[in-house]
């Protein structure tokens, strides 16, 4: 008998195990391909990889700015591809060691959920059965394939084929400017590959500050990446693609095609339906200590279909195993960073205006160029970045920031831990930040209000 079985070893799952096996319970992960998840073997690592050797290439490209001068810059795909797997196999066998030490037994097998009887669940992966108190289910999402006419597995790739190509194509195609179309449209761009990006939306990267996701679509515009926006894509025919845009048909043809519509949680095959576990929009319906409506199942990360981010699926794992043990724990939603990993970056936390606007919160707003900020100015040319602050009107209280500019992803934790703690602006504007740091942005544009 089990005080915990998970089925999944993503993010959300192998930092359960971690936390749950530290706390001295006894649990059995599941996870039928390799630890990590979708995450560590086919998303937020290896591209992210990939994106920091084109942002090594394009600084050699540009260096005379800061008065390097290079000559003969290229780049090596074979060694940049190697270099990805070789980080990606290294960081597998690093959460494989923190089960092991943690004394989590790792199943290598997917699990399916057989019953539910008194005192425990009944779980089965392969041709043996596992008793367990309390579950965690934590299966993840995969790609969306839409259904449009002429598609094929065998003439488009999605955020899991594309990682493997063994070569930069000539031409690309990307359906879909959200997050991970803007990444790979920006990578392959840089790496010299003719980018067309299709979307459907009247911008690039719903949900995420619109004036930043402009300014972001501008920069990329400029390295080559030709955007077609408020488009729908009507068919393929092999690698050409036709769309709708303003009415009026028109058709790209590459060497490869990108699907990067969204992704959804996968909920078949894990045996939900045998214990009655309630679905909402596509994911497991959980509350705020991330329990499903059967007692002693849990649900965490992607599967849930509320905030698809690695981050967001680790600390419901965190949530969810603390409930176990017995220490009262809620999950919130209000300060999950969101970040692009572009060249600039792209970072986000709490609301953007359109959010306010539409929840009806009355809110100040201020924006500052990145280059008040003497260390952005020290290691960037030719593009000025943003920061934007939200305030509430009553209060003071910080609601949202948004910035563009390179390390935004490094930067924007500390913007959370502000609205996570309801800081107001005075309270911000005690802070003492390093100086000189591209962080001094927050505080110079703190004390504009």
């Amino acid at each position: 008998m089990y005080d915990l079985g998970i089925i999944g070893g993503g993010p959300a799952g192998y930092v359960a195990a971690e936390k749950a096996g530290h706390a001295g319970l006894k649990v059995v992960l599941f996870e039928g391909k390799e630890l990590g998840g979708v995450c560590l073997n086919e998303g937020c690592i290896p591209t992210k990889s990939l994106l920091y050797s084109a942002k090594l290439y394009e600084h050699a490209l540009h260096g005379a700015s800061f008065g390097i001068n290079a000559s003969g810059v290229e780049y090596d795909y074979g060694t940049i591809f190697k270099r990805k797997n070789k980080i990606v196999k290294k960081l597998v066998r690093g959460v494989g060691s923190k089960m092991k030490v943690n004394h989590v037994e790792v199943i290598s097998e997917f699990a399916v959920i057989r019953e539910r009887s008194e005192g425990f669940i009944q779980l089965q992966a392969g041709n043996t059965d596992y008793q367990c108190k309390n579950i965690l289910i934590c299966t993840g999402s995969e790609s969306v394939i839409p259904p449009i006419p002429g598609l094929e597995k065998d003439n488009i790739l999605t955020s899991r084929e594309i990682l493997n190509l063994e070569k930069i194509p000539e031409s690309l195609v990307v359906i879909g400017g959200g997050v991970i179309g803007c990444e790979f449209a920006n990578f392959f761009s840089t790496m010299g590959c003719k980018v067309t990006v299709i979307e459907m939306m009247d911008e690039i990267l719903p949900g995420m500050d619109r004036e930043q996701s402009v300014l972001l679509r501008k920069e990329m515009e400029l390295t080559g990446v030709d955007f077609n926006l408020g488009c729908r894509v009507t068919s393929l025919k092999g690698k050409k693609v036709t769309f709708e845009n303003d009415g009026e048909e028109q058709s790209v043809e590459a060497a490869e095609v990108l699907i990067s519509v969204g992704r959804k949680p996968v909920t078949s095959g894990a045996g939900l339906e045998n214990i009655g576990v309630e679905l909402f929009r596509g994911g497991i319906k959980i509350d705020e200590h991330c329990r499903t409506n059967i007692p002693n199942v849990y649900a965490a990360g992607d599967v849930t279909g509320f905030s698809l981010l690695a981050h967001t699926a680790s600390r419901e794992g965190e949530v969810a195993v603390n409930n176990i043990a017995g220490k009262k724990d809620v999950m919130r939603y209000r300060a999950i960073p969101a970040v692009v990993y572009t060249n600039p970056e792209v970072a986000g936390v709490g609301l953007t205006e359109e959010m306010a606007g539409q929840k009806n919160i009355e809110y100040e707003v201020r924006s500052l160029p990145m280059t008040y900020a003497g260390r952005f100015m020290i290691e960037n040319e030719s593009f000025s970045g943003m920061c934007k602050i939200l305030v509430g009107k009553k209060y003071g209280e910080v609601l949202g920031v948004h910035m563009i500019g390179n390390p935004a992803s490094e930067m924007i934790f500390g913007a959370a831990m502000a609205i996570e703690s309801e800081m107001t602006l005075d309270e911000m504007k005690e802070l003492i930040f390093p100086h000189p740091t591209i962080s001094e942005i927050i505080k110079e544009n703190v004390f504009t209000f």
